[in-house]
């Protein structure tokens, strides 16, 4: 599959058409989406363009009450086919976060992922380019040669103005902790309020130079 072409079309196309593409390319029970239901414009563009399509919440063990709270409502709403990713038995809740946060993003989020994808076809995300200079150059869709399968990023190319307009047209709730100084939502301990000007990832592991859990690189 690593030899699949991207029809040079989808990178222009609605995140709805893209996620179609998907799932007449590998079928609806080879994909899979990973929300981290930070909004819900990735599970409401799913769900609607592939019905039944499998999203996966992994629960780290420390998501914000609010964005649990969120994807139980989405999930009504939507009639979403939610399934949600645990840590392995083993892992229970514990101080890691505070001595080596690239340790215990992997055993809550980057093993996690690998068994929610497993056998899958392809992994549908919420990337979007403007998330950071690490995200600037994230492709619609392009075969993901360490995980085996294709990794397709239908919003890739959206702005925060794009998102906007999606959940005004849709009537979207909101993760209520958006709303709090919240514009990107990870785990609690390492997740803060953004100031004013700041990026808008700034509060994700403050005070350190980690950018990224681990998911997207």
């Amino acid at each position: 599959m690593s030899s699949i072409t991207i029809p040079s079309h989808l990178d222009a196309a609605h995140p709805a058409d893209i996620a179609r593409w998907a799932a007449e390319q590998f079928g609806v029970d080879q994909l899979v989406v990973t929300a981290s239901f930070e909004d819900a414009v990735l599970v409401h563009v799913a769900a609607t363009a592939v019905p039944g399509i499998e999203i996966v919440l992994l629960d780290t063990q420390y998501l914000f009450a609010e964005t649990q709270w969120f994807a139980q409502q989405l999930r009504q709403r939507l009639d979403l086919n939610l399934r949600v990713e645990h840590p392995a038995a083993h892992v229970v809740p514990d101080n890691l976060w505070q001595t080596d946060t690239n340790a215990c993003c992997d055993v809550r989020k980057v093993q996690p992922l690998a068994r929610a994808i497993a056998g899958k076809g392809a992994w549908i995300t919420g990337v979007r380019r403007v998330d950071g200079p690490t995200r600037a150059n994230t492709p619609i869709a392009a075969y993901d040669v360490g995980r085996g399968l294709v990794k397709v990023n239908p919003l890739a190319a959206f702005t925060d103005d794009d998102m906007a307009l999606y959940e005004s047209l849709y009537e979207l709730p909101k993760n209520p902790l958006s709303e709090r100084g919240y514009p990107s939502i990870g785990c609690w301990p390492c997740t803060r309020p953004v100031a004013p000007g700041e990026d808008k990832r700034a509060g994700r592991w403050s005070g350190s130079d980690k950018t990224e859990c681990g998911l997207h690189v």
